[in-house]
């Protein structure tokens, strides 16, 4: 879609007779006399795409580029004819932006056509410029060059831009983004393989502990070309061993004869190569001693199930074999993330004010913050992860409290419900008197089961008195309600000993 430029031809004049608006080479456009509406004159594609706007300026609609001319705008006045020649400018952005024809790879220190950019469909014609890790490249003529060219489309009359770019490559290419852009339009990235050759080999010697006789040795040569080196030759104690698309060889079973130097170098060039002295350590003698020392040494080795804070400090081996001592020590330090492990509450000595406790363990040594201000605080020694902090506070409301212990490797947090000073002092006063109550209550009920043990005894004793004087007895009744009256006394005395085991409670 084409981006339109409207032309505003500001007319000022105070008495004209009539303006023309025309066209170089195409004729008259529009008329507008004095007080009067513009009249469409033109006859050709123009008669349904030009208007006069209320300040003299001239619309065209659906413009294109074959609009790209001068526009002239006559005002006639009396006997003056004045003439303002206007040249409108069609624009349209390009349609896109991409690289084609890609390199296959760069080679450093060599020209190579890296790629080239086209954007098309575009009006005026748009330039291009290269770019490398999103810094611009400038032509230089070296190791820089770059050629573009613009191809006009005869029938749209709109251009397409392209642009090559030749390129010589250094080492630090390998990972370089190119693009390419227009006005504000970016290609996608592109990459390359950079190739260059080998200049220097290393030989490593890998092996899992000390090199002692038994053990297997792999010795391994790396190359800083791009592609690198994929065959080797490795040179064991001057005999020569050809790998091939591997850069490794293990000397396997090594013994005290294998001492000596190993070497590696390129196949196609001998004189780059790379060499290492290896010592194989006599295992028999070595290990006997040494063995002898770590056995008696094993009884008082440190060992750890559990790691604890208490356990950071340093630590110190000492081997002994005959007049030679050998000391080795290391700092083992415990880490971990704080914890809160108790936060406490009691009212102050002197009964005016609250200390808050929180105890914590971590290490690195943990920072405690309170979520209340405190008239004092108090941090007990930080030892073996430990640490105590006190707050004394006076609170005149309820408060929930919050301890928060932290340090680099996270943090904790506890909350503790704090009341205040006065609601204690009304509380204590309330529990003194619910006591009192409470002691009052105990002893009315006291006193209540003992009257009414006295009244069931009495009314008892009455009825006994009265059943033996209103009845017949015979002598083989006699003992049987004697029997019965013990086992009546019985059941009360055992009533009366409940009660009074009541009344002790």
């Amino acid at each position: 879609m084409f981006y339109i430029y409207i032309i505003f031809i500001y007319i000022i004049y105070i008495i004209f007779i009539f303006t023309v608006l025309y066209l170089q080479d195409d004729g008259d456009l529009l008329t507008q006399l004095k007080d009067q509406d513009a009249s469409v004159i033109a006859t050709d594609k123009y008669k349904d795409r030009v208007s006069m706007a209320e300040n003299s300026s001239l619309l065209i609609a659906a413009a294109t580029l074959k609009d790209e001319k001068t526009f002239t705008c006559m005002v006639v006045a009396g006997a003056d004819i004045s003439e303002y020649p206007v040249k409108l400018l069609i624009h349209k952005a390009p349609t896109g932006v991409e690289i084609t024809a890609l390199a296959t790879e760069l080679e450093i220190g060599k020209p190579t056509q890296l790629g080239q950019c086209s954007t098309s469909d575009a009006n005026p014609a748009a330039s291009i410029t290269w770019f490398k890790n999103k810094k611009p490249l400038v032509a230089d003529g070296k190791g820089i060059i770059i050629s573009s060219k613009v191809k006009v489309d005869e029938v749209t009359g709109l251009t397409t831009t392209s642009s090559i770019l030749q390129y010589t490559a250094e080492k630090g290419d390998t990972a370089a983004l190119f693009t390419c852009g227009a006005l504000n339009t970016l290609s996608s990235p592109v990459s390359f393989t950079v190739t260059y050759p080998t200049e220097r080999i290393s030989l490593h010697v890998i092996s899992k502990g000390p090199l002692m006789e038994g053990a297997n040795v792999t010795l391994k040569c790396k190359a800083d070309g791009n592609p690198p080196p994929t065959s080797f030759n490795f040179h064991i104690l001057g005999k020569v061993v050809k790998v091939e698309n591997s850069d490794s060889y293990t000397v396997t079973d090594v013994t005290r004869e294998s001492t000596g130097e190993y070497k590696c170098s390129i196949i196609d060039n001998a004189k780059m190569e790379d060499s290492k002295n290896i010592t194989i350590n006599c295992k028999s003698l070595f290990i006997y001693r040494y063995l002898d020392q770590w056995f008696k040494l094993l009884i008082i080795r440190p060992t750890f199930d559990k790691l604890t804070y208490s356990d950071s400090g340093k630590y110190e081996v000492v081997v002994t074999m005959g007049a030679l001592i050998k000391k080795a020590s290391f700092e083992l330090v415990v880490e971990g993330v704080p914890v809160i492990r108790r936060v406490a509450k009691r009212r102050g000595e002197d009964g005016q004010h609250k200390v808050l406790t929180c105890e914590a363990e971590g290490s690195p040594k943990p920072t405690v913050a309170w979520s209340v201000n405190g008239t004092s605080a108090d941090e007990s020694p930080y030892v073996n992860g430990k640490i105590t902090h006190k707050l004394t506070i006076v609170p005149t409301v309820n408060l929930t409290v919050v301890c928060t212990v932290s340090n680099e490797l996270g943090q904790d947090t506890r909350t503790i419900n704090v009341s205040t000073l006065f609601e204690e002092v009304r509380m204590d006063k309330q529990d003194s008197s619910d006591e009192g109550d409470t002691t009052k209550l105990v002893v009315g009920v006291i006193v209540g089961l003992l009257l009414a043990t006295v009244v069931v005894g009495l009314a008892y004793w009455l009825y006994m008195k009265k059943s033996k004087q209103g009845s017949w007895k015979t002598g083989e009744k006699e003992d049987g309600s004697t029997e019965e009256s013990k086992k009546l006394e019985e059941k009360i005395e055992e009533k009366l000993e409940e009660n009074s085991q009541k009344v002790e409670v």
